[in-house]
């Protein structure tokens, strides 16, 4: 995927790089592959506020993947790449022998015409599903499952890969994104290849109204609001009594910088080999 880029001719324009889409085949989406999205604005069932900055946008649809890649054993054409709204990877649809129409997360180097299929006996290249017991060491691979039959829940984000490290016991050992490593059982499946978009990170929308289109709201510092509606609020500009030197904080007086917010004693914990920071 390539950016676009704007002659400097307003301060808006300068720094702005936008998707060119150039590897979307298809502008419109398979209709029996959609489903509702019903705006929150950020509220729960009571109406109120649990989510700040969110709201507006333009209306979206669901694009519903398979990310269990449920299908084993037969083959599909890749039919087209599409955009997603929802989500920083593009989507690919895929028309399976029986006529069955799916989409599934778009890998580097998925092309239309190709062919792609799940299953353990399924050839280790992009976009095709295997076990990870079935996958070569060394491979990058994306939707990854964390529990047998689950459907992919790692590394599915535009440019995301995990590499299979080892095999050991019955399980995987995986290296995420994050640089953790972790154990994950090789009778869960994983997608061959690297998720496409890779240069979504570097994006620069050039102005808020981008934002306001994908439903974000504006970002107001706690340190210029007043002391009733921010524990950092007030004072005349960054004093020391308010808005100044205590420690960052939520709305809600939760800290912002320092505290660790994972559970203790977390189920998962026996299957993190190396956590992300290895020094703490």
């Amino acid at each position: 995927m390539a950016l676009k880029t704007f002659r400097p001719l307003t301060p808006t324009a300068r720094f702005k790089a936008l998707p060119s889409f150039e590897e979307v085949t298809k502008s419109k989406p398979e209709k029996s592959l959609l489903s509702p999205l019903k705006k929150s604005g950020g509220r729960n069932n009571n109406g109120r506020i649990t989510c700040r900055h969110i709201g507006g946008g333009n209306k979206q649809r669901y694009r519903i993947v398979d990310f269990k890649r449920a299908k084993r054993g037969v083959n599909a054409e890749v039919v087209a790449i599409e955009y997603d709204p929802i989500r920083t990877a593009r989507i690919a649809l895929l028309s399976y022998t029986d006529g069955v129409k799916a989409y599934i997360l778009a890998p580097v180097g998925l092309e239309v015409g190709m062919t792609v299929s799940a299953g353990p006996d399924a050839a280790p290249k992009v976009g095709n599903s295997l076990p990870l017991s079935k996958l070569p060491l060394g491979s990058a691979v994306h939707n990854v499952e964390l529990v047998p039959g689950r459907g992919g829940q790692l590394a599915r984000s535009a440019g995301q890969q995990v590499i299979v490290s080892n095999r050991e016991g019955g399980y995987a050992l995986l290296k995420l994104p994050s640089g953790e490593i972790r154990r994950v059982h090789e009778g869960c499946y994983a997608t061959f290849g690297q998720v496409g978009n890779v240069n979504h990170m570097n994006v620069s929308s050039g102005k808020a109204g981008r934002s306001r289109w994908q439903g974000v709201r504006p970002t107001v510092r706690g340190m210029v609001m007043n002391p009733v509606d921010h524990p950092n609020g007030g004072g005349q500009g960054k004093s020391k009594g308010g808005g100044g030197r205590q420690h960052p904080q939520s709305p809600w007086g939760q800290l912002a910088k320092g505290l660790k917010t994972r559970r203790k004693h977390k189920t998962s914990d026996r299957f993190i080999v190396e956590r992300r920071k290895r020094n703490k």
